[in-house]
C-alpha cells in the first residue's frame, strides 16, 4: 500500500492537487479511534490547522477528563472509601495531566484559558490530598488504638 498524503479542502475547484509540507504544518495531530471503513482510504493521522476548531476540541476534550475526575472524587467522598491506593493512583494521574495540560495543550490554547484550568485542578488535587491525608490519619489512630492495652 502506498502511503499517500490528501488534504481535504472546501472549494468549488475540482481537479486540484494540492502539496502540502506536513512537517512544517503547526496544527494539531488527532489519530481516528473508529476502524470505520472509508472505500478503501484508511485513516491514520488527521492534522486539524484550524485554530478556532483546535481550541474547541480541546476544550471539549479537557472538560470531559476534569468532569471524570470531578466524577470519582465526588463518589469517593460520598461513599467515605478507605482506599487509599485508588486515590494516590488518580492523584498521580491528575498530576500527570496536569503537567499534559502545561506542555503540550499551551501552544493550542490561551495563558488565560490553561491557568484557568491549572486553577481548577489545583482545587481538584488539594481536595484528593485532603482526603487522603484523613485516611492516613483514620489508618494511625487504628493502629494506635489496637496497639494500647
Amino acid at each position: 500500500m502506498t502511503n499517500n498524503r490528501y488534504l481535504v479542502n472546501k472549494t468549488n475547484r475540482w481537479n486540484t492537487i494540492a502539496s502540502l509540507d506536513y512537517d512544517k504544518l503547526l496544527g494539531y495531530d488527532v489519530t481516528p479511534k473508529n476502524t470505520r471503513n472509508y472505500g478503501g482510504i484508511i485513516v491514520n493521522k488527521l492534522v486539524i490547522i484550524k485554530r478556532s476548531f483546535i481550541e474547541r476540541i480541546l476544550k471539549k476534550k479537557i472538560q470531559r477528563k476534569l468532569e471524570l475526575y470531578l466524577k470519582f472524587l465526588l463518589d469517593f467522598i460520598a461513599s467515605d472509601g478507605e482506599d487509599g491506593g485508588a486515590l494516590s493512583e488518580v492523584l498521580n494521574d491528575v498530576t500527570r495531566y496536569r503537567d499534559i495540560l502545561n506542555y503540550r495543550y499551551r501552544k493550542y490554547l490561551g495563558d488565560k484559558y490553561i491557568d484557568l484550568l491549572l486553577k481548577k485542578i489545583d482545587i481538584l488535587e488539594y481536595e484528593l490530598k485532603v482526603k487522603q491525608y484523613t485516611i492516613m490519619e483514620n489508618t494511625n489512630e487504628e493502629t494506635i488504638g489496637s496497639k494500647s492495652r
